[in-house]
């Protein structure tokens, strides 16, 4: 993610929903890469930890595995948010509900 005015607080660091935001898409971007076509999901919970002022270009990364999806289940993805100089300045946890494509 690009530093823009746009998105800093009055520290001058990037604002906590755009970080919150940037580590909510990139979950759902993993999470959707993973899943087969038809299964639907939708976020129901996300925490964040900020463990330093975000400043300059970001970079957010994801891990996870696709869960089986046979009924309505809840799904656990982590996502870190990471400065130029590669430390961590945010983790992020969000929880997804998944269920199978409608009968």
């Amino acid at each position: 993610m690009r530093d823009r005015r746009a998105l800093r607080n009055h520290l001058g660091s990037i604002h906590a929903i755009a970080l919150a935001n940037l580590g909510e898409v990139t979950s759902g971007l993993a999470l959707l890469a993973l899943l087969p076509p038809g299964i639907r999901s939708i976020p129901v919970a996300l925490t964040i930890d900020f463990l330093k002022k975000a400043r300059g270009a970001l970079e957010c990364q994801c891990t996870c595995t696709a869960p089986s999806v046979s009924d309505s289940i809840e799904h656990d993805i982590n996502s870190e948010i990471r400065d130029r100089q590669g430390e961590v300045v945010a983790r992020i946890r969000v929880r997804w509900r998944l269920s199978p494509p409608p009968a």
